[in-house]
Formats: structure tokens, sequence, C-alpha cells
């Protein structure tokens, strides 16, 4: 009897420990913030004040080698909230346009809310979702949009089901449609207007009183009230997504002519001004020593935004000319497949746990903070849960231990890439954006300018195996040139070879990680040829 209530403490007491051990954990994602609009990454490149960012990174640990998914929202919120690369689901539905979009088949299957919800973590979202909703229809159309969806009644799908006891949620961007927020999926106000705001001036329904420039300060204060309820009994995971600043740029009336860079830098201030106001709500409740804050953005800063509030092609070129560099030492913004679209910063602090001021170096992708969470939580995943995630937990508390990732597939709007140690493989001639948009404009080169001369230089039609090779992609040793200058395609053809078995070996096997292999939900080509600006011949072999 003796033995077994020895057994009983010790398991009680083995679990109270485990538990003492497990962080509060509060995420905060930026919106299209470039790596170099953080001072601590950008240096004398940035010309924004940063100080709450600088001070996280100061008092934990700044890896400077991480990676968003994609170099678009949705792609990177999905690998990041499941550990499964994007495109390896399938197509949205019964989605209309902007924020109307619908999800995934699957995505809500695993999660990070789910993950911790079974560690039994209280779990809250906050901020932009972009993931796809269902909403409550006043027609029997499958498709939901603008004229046919019911703000009276409670969205059908969204943050519940991907595990989050509380939510408080925008349904897409700051500039899409429809404006109004929902809280536990239910709107807020009444959703009877008509609005939209600078930048792109998309107009559709939102809530009478909804006012671009009051978002951020709403997410701020929706996030400290979830602190202030945490009563320690259990912990809590706080995912804070920020609409910033990505368009329109429409910082709060106290933020305005903060920064002697303009409006942007404004708003990248106030973006750094949620990084404090989050400190000092968990200090204020004694949390702050419990709880590993980490902070991030999606992906690369927007080309067409900056000064002027209207969207305007290749204007963050603008920012360049006076000294602000938003991608940082990279090459291409938002939408391409270079590094300035895909490079974002990732900060770390646990008092006691991370050391503070440290750097970390090795490569880790938004879509391994699940497995990270899961070895953090103690949590075993299941063979076919976040198959693209790998755990970075061991360099949080030591950055300098060797990394378990080895490559981290990428991709932009029409192209992927794949890192592997030090080498970085392209699967297209150009920037991996699409041609004919004023969107897309800053990032060189253009498709229609790259196929070309990649076609003339070939001498004759390309098959789709020929797509594989030189001239058709880019092969770039980032140690040597982290700008992406110089093609070494030809040079090193067998590298190329590698590196493109190894992308469809992780196409075929459905993971990254080991296990058994798992099916995509669709198929997946390794050279994407959606555009459909793109010379004849090489559009046939994509049909």
């Amino acid at each position: 009897m003796k033995n077994l209530l020895l057994v009983c403490w010790l398991a009680g007491f083995i679990s109270t420990v485990a538990t003492a051990e497990r962080p509060n954990i509060v995420f905060i994602l930026a919106d299209d913030l470039g790596v170099g609009d953080v001072n601590c990454y950008g240096g004398d490149r940035c010309r924004i004040e940063t100080p709450h960012l600088d001070q996280l990174a100061a008092e934990g640990v700044r890896f400077t080698d991480a990676y968003a998914n994609a170099s678009t929202c949705v792609p990177t919120r999905r690998a990041l909230m499941t550990g499964r690369y994007s495109w390896r689901y399938g197509p949205a539905i019964n989605g209309g346009p902007w924020g109307f979009m619908g999800p995934c088949a699957g995505l809500e299957r695993y999660t990070i809310g789910k993950l911790l919800k079974r560690a039994d973590y209280h779990t809250a979202y906050v901020g932009k979702w972009h993931l796809g909703t269902r909403m409550a229809r006043t027609d029997d159309a499958e498709t939901q949009g603008p004229a046919n969806v019911d703000f009276t009644k409670p969205l059908e799908f969204g943050p519940i089901q991907f595990g989050f006891d509380d939510s408080f949620i925008l349904p897409g961007s700051l500039d899409m449609y429809p404006y109004a927020f929902a809280r536990n999926h239910v709107w807020q106000g009444e959703v009877t207007a008509q609005k939209g705001w600078s930048a792109f001036n998309r107009v559709g329904p939102a809530e009478k009183t909804f006012e671009d420039h009051r978002v951020l300060e709403t997410f701020y204060r929706e996030a400290e009230s979830f602190i202030r309820r945490q009563d320690g009994t259990r912990p809590f995971f706080l995912y804070l997504a920020l609409t910033a600043p990505h368009t329109p740029t429409s910082p709060g009336k106290p933020w305005r002519g903060k920064s002697s860079l303009g409006v942007y830098g404004d708003f990248v201030m106030e973006v750094d001004h949620g990084v404090e106001r989050v400190m000092n709500a968990l200090q204020s409740k004694g949390l702050a020593d419990e709880t590993l804050l980490m902070f991030s953005s999606d992906h690369g800063a927007a080309p067409y935004a900056g000064n002027n509030l209207e969207a305007t092609p290749a204007q963050i070129k603008l920012l360049e000319e006076v000294g602000h560099y938003p991608s940082g030492p990279h090459r291409g913004y938002k939408f391409s497949i270079y590094e300035g679209g895909l490079r974002v910063p990732l900060l770390a602090k646990w008092p006691d746990r991370i050391p503070a001021g440290s750097t970390c170096e090795s490569v880790v992708g938004l879509c391994d903070l699940m497995a990270t969470f899961a070895e953090l939580t103690g949590q075993q995943l299941a063979t076919d849960e976040a198959p693209d995630s790998i755990s970075f937990a061991s360099l949080l508390k030591n950055p300098m231990a060797a990394s378990h990732r080895a490559s981290l597939i990428t991709e932009s709007v029409v192209a992927y890439a794949i890192r592997d140690d030090h080498w970085k493989l392209i699967l297209s001639p150009s920037s991996g954006v699409k041609a004919g948009d004023g969107v897309f404009a800053g990032n060189d080169p253009m498709p229609a300018v790259a196929w070309k001369a990649a076609l003339e230089d070939f001498g004759s039609q390309p098959t789709e195996a020929d797509l594989l090779k030189p001239p058709f992609v880019q092969l770039f040793d980032l140690a040597a040139d982290p700008h992406e200058d110089n093609n070494l395609a030809q040079e090193y053809p067998e590298r190329v070879n590698q590196m493109v078995s190894l992308l469809q070996a992780q196409i075929a096997n459905g993971r990254r990680t080991t296990g058994p292999n798992l099916p995509n939900d669709k198929q997946v080509k390794v050279v994407n040829l959606r555009d459909r600006r793109l010379p004849d011949f090489v559009r046939t072999l994509s049909q």
C-alpha cells in the first residue's frame, strides 16, 4: 500500500513539474512586415525605430535564417497553423471574394489550436484570420459573398473548428471586405454599411462604425483583455495576428507623424507598440517569466506599399532611395520567390530558458511552430499530423545547437524553391510572380522577360524535363551570395539534379518528416505554369 501511495505521489509530482515547465505561449504575427523593417535586423539600412522588437531580441533570441513558407498571406498561414505545406491542400471551397474566402477541405483536422487544447491550454485567436470561413447565407448558393451573407447569424465554420476557445477576428486582410469583427463566431455591431479604404479602395460590406485606423488598437485591447483573464491555473496560448503594415497604410491617430520615414514608418512603429502592449500585460499579471513570447511576419514587404496611401507599382523602391530597405540585404519583395519575399524576422523570449541577446543562424520555417509547440508541451504528434514541421525547441534553449532541419520548401505566386544547407534552387527563370499586374511590379525579372531570355538561351522547344534544368532554373549559394545575383545552375548541374530529386521526393512522400508516405490532396507539379501569359508552347506543358 505504501509503495502504491509513493508511486501515485511521484506520478503527481512528475505531472506537476511537467506542467510547471510548460510555458504560456504568445505568438504575434505581423502582416507584410519585411525583415529589414525591424531595426535589430536592418541596422543602418533601417530608418524606422522599433525599440520593443529590439528589446525582445536583446532579452531573447534572434533567428537570422527564418522563413515564411510562402511570399503571400494565405499559404504561409495554412502552413503555420497546420505544420503542413499549403500546396499539399486542395483549393478553397464555397468561398467568395476577399474576406469571403472559404477554407480548404480538411484544413482544420490538425492545428496548433487543437494541439494545445489537448495539452489543456486555454487557446485564443485575435486578429486577421484569412484561413477561410463558412458564413450563414440568405440563399441556397454554395458560394458566399457580399450579396448573400446573413450577418445577423454566427459563422458556421471558423476559429472554433480550429481549436480556439476564444476568438476575435477580421475574416481577411484590412483591405478585404467584409470589414467587420466576429467574436466567437458572432458578428459584432451592425454590418449594414458599404466602405472601402486607401490603397485599393475595395468597397464592400462593413460594420457601420468600423474604421481602418482603429483596428490595431482594437486587437491590442482584445489581447490585453485575454491576458488579464488568466488566473495561472492552466497555461494559455494566444495567437495575435496583426493586420499591419499590410495596406491600407492606416496608423492610429496617436501614431501619425511618429516616424521620420513617413506614414509607412508610423504604421511599423504601431506594430512595434503591440509587442510593448503584450509585454506590459504579461508583466502586470506576473506571467512574464512563465511565458514564451514570439514574434514574426507572414512574408516580406509589399512592393506597392509606402508613403503614398494609394497602392503604387514598385513604390517600395522610393523608401530605398531615402535609405530604408524593407527587405534588408535581400532581393525581392512580397509575391516573389527571392529571399526578400520569404525571409522574416523571428524573435523569441522565455526568461531563464532562452539565453538573452543570443542569435540563431539555423534554418527554420514558420511551419515548424507546430512541432516545436508539441515538444515544449509534451505532446506526441500523430503519424499524419504536421508532416512538414520540424521542432526547433532545442534551438530556443541552445541557439548554437545543431538544427534538425536540413531542407525547406518555399513558394511564391507561381514558383517553388527548395533550400538545402546554404544552397537554394528556384524552379523558374523569373522572380516567381505573375505577369501583367502592377501589384507585382518591382520584383525583377518579370516572367515575360525571364522566360523569353531562357527560351532564347535554350534554342529550341523545351520538354517538361528540360524545365528542371538550366536555363529554366536558378541556383544560388546564399552563404556567398545573399542577394541572389549569381545564378550557378550552369556551373553545378549535379547540385541542381540533387535538389530537384529532393523536392520531387518530398512532394511524392507527402511529408518532410519521417514516417509513412501520405497522399497530397491534389496533384502537385514541380514546375508551376499557371501564368497564362507565358509563351504558348510552355503553357501547353501545364495542361
